[in-house]
């Protein structure tokens, strides 16, 4: 089991679009930087949709003095378009990126220059070298497009010997997914960290719209009980802390190398979370 001191602990947020939304951006990050987090990591939409605002929230954390890290999508761009973004870290001292596929913006017909995260991992390295950290995803279940997770494992070790640093899981919630996830990249080779992704449970709807878009389950014991409080939010947000902090309490009691948490940019549910965790000397 990894020191506690060892442990990566991150949150991720998604670009505001208005002033309100940046108001309250900076509100929750402030909060959650008093947890001592390693980094924030900021989205990237479809096609590089949010390019401009996913760079100014980089810079505004970065300007707190934190570690950001921004994501950066390929499908749909052209090798320029990725370059150019490439040398605008660069030249903003951002040395941490998150690369992945992405998805096409909506009505697009094409997929631009790049297919697959390898893809863009492999450029990332043949233009900056080992300027960048680079992190990349995968899927405990396996990717929703994968035929298989046997072969969703092979795409994903593809990213991992084009040159990708760090992992981080998209969201589960049920652990055995993980740990089978984890033993299997292992006897793959892959010996990168694989951190686990966490989302608190907000709302059923939220829930069951992010498990669709990822491929993710629910185990029915908590299914069952989301619908007995579905009209209870106070209820539906207190049995989500519950759920993410007991994943969370056996994900590193098992040798998880830390939690990356996807806020939704709020930060009650993720501070409690997190508090309980230093509490028992897990973080």
């Amino acid at each position: 089991m990894p020191e506690t001191s060892a442990r990566i602990f991150s949150f991720e947020f998604f670009p505001p679009a208005t002033a309100e939304g940046a108001a309250k951006l900076a509100s929750t990050r402030a909060e959650l930087t008093k947890l001592g987090p390693k980094f924030f990591s900021v989205t990237y939409g479809a096609g590089g949709s949010t390019r401009d605002r996913t760079l100014d929230a980089v810079l505004e954390i970065q300007s707190a003095g934190q570690r950001a890290a921004p994501h950066i999508s390929c499908i749909g761009s052209s090798r320029e378009s990725i370059r150019a973004t490439l040398a605008t870290y660069r030249d903003h001292g951002i040395r941490h990126l998150v690369a992945l596929r992405g998805d096409l913006p909506s009505g697009s017909a094409g997929a631009g220059e790049f297919r697959y995260a390898n893809e863009l991992v492999e450029h990332i390295r043949a233009e900056t070298g080992d300027w960048f950290h680079i992190d990349v995803a995968c899927y405990p279940e396996y990717h929703p497009q994968a035929p298989s997770p046997a072969a969703d494992l092979a795409n994903f070790k593809r990213k991992v010997d084009a040159g990708a640093d760090f992992v981080t899981t998209q969201l589960f919630f049920d652990n055995r997914f993980y740990f089978d996830f984890v033993a299997r990249a292992r006897a793959a080779g892959i010996k990168i960290p694989i951190v686990p992704g966490l989302m608190p449970i907000r709302s059923l709807a939220g829930v069951e719209r992010m498990t669709k878009l990822c491929g993710a389950s629910l185990p029915i014991p908590l299914q069952a009980e989301l619908e007995r409080s579905r009209e209870d939010e106070a209820a539906t947000i207190a049995l989500g802390i519950a759920q993410t902090t007991a994943q969370a309490v056996e994900l590193l009691h098992g040798g998880a190398p830390g939690i990356h948490f996807y806020t939704l940019n709020q930060s009650p549910a993720t501070r409690v979370i997190l508090t309980a965790l230093k509490a028992a000397h897990l973080a």
